[in-house]
């Protein structure tokens, strides 16, 4: 079960890979400016993981019109999520939790993915500037996207 509105977000530090080597995201940088979307995926170079990336790139000025700042996470190397996203033309920021603790904290690990190992699911969050959770979805399987309609609204 995802952390339920209402409740602190637990803030992070991330790897993502940048043009000069490795860069720290935290989450908590956003509060007090930016309301931040989280999309936890469970892997790069998978089909519908793939597409929702590639789409939330395409529609990356609706939420910076918003007001809101997106992050995506997934359990790859930062290396990998690096290489598929500049295969794919994927713009958004997206940070590794290869450890899988952020993952845990916000309750969306996907145990044994297709027999290979435990991923992040596919989740959505929405984090206020007060780092406050406003929104938060687990789809019901993996192949499910988030509402992103929903998440708009929170947004709003």
């Amino acid at each position: 079960m995802p952390i339920a509105v209402g409740s602190k977000a637990p803030d992070f530090t991330l790897k993502s890979k940048a043009a000069d080597g490795l860069k720290d995201v935290k989450l908590s940088d956003n509060f007090g400016k930016k309301q931040t979307v989280l999309l936890f995926f469970p892997l790069a170079f998978t089909g519908v993981c793939t597409q929702e990336m590639c789409d939330m790139s395409g529609g990356l000025a609706d939420y910076e019109k918003l007001g809101a700042n997106v992050i995506a996470i997934s359990v790859d190397s930062p290396f990998a999520q690096e290489a598929w996203a500049q295969k794919n033309g994927i713009k958004l920021t997206i940070v590794s939790d290869l450890n899988k603790e952020t993952t845990k904290a916000y309750g969306v690990l996907f145990p044994m993915l297709a027999g290979v190992g435990d991923t992040s699911a596919r989740a959505a969050f929405v984090i206020d500037k007060d780092g406050i959770v406003k929104y938060a979805e687990q789809t019901a399987t993996p192949k499910d996207l988030p509402n992103f309609n929903a998440v708009k609204a929170a947004l709003a």
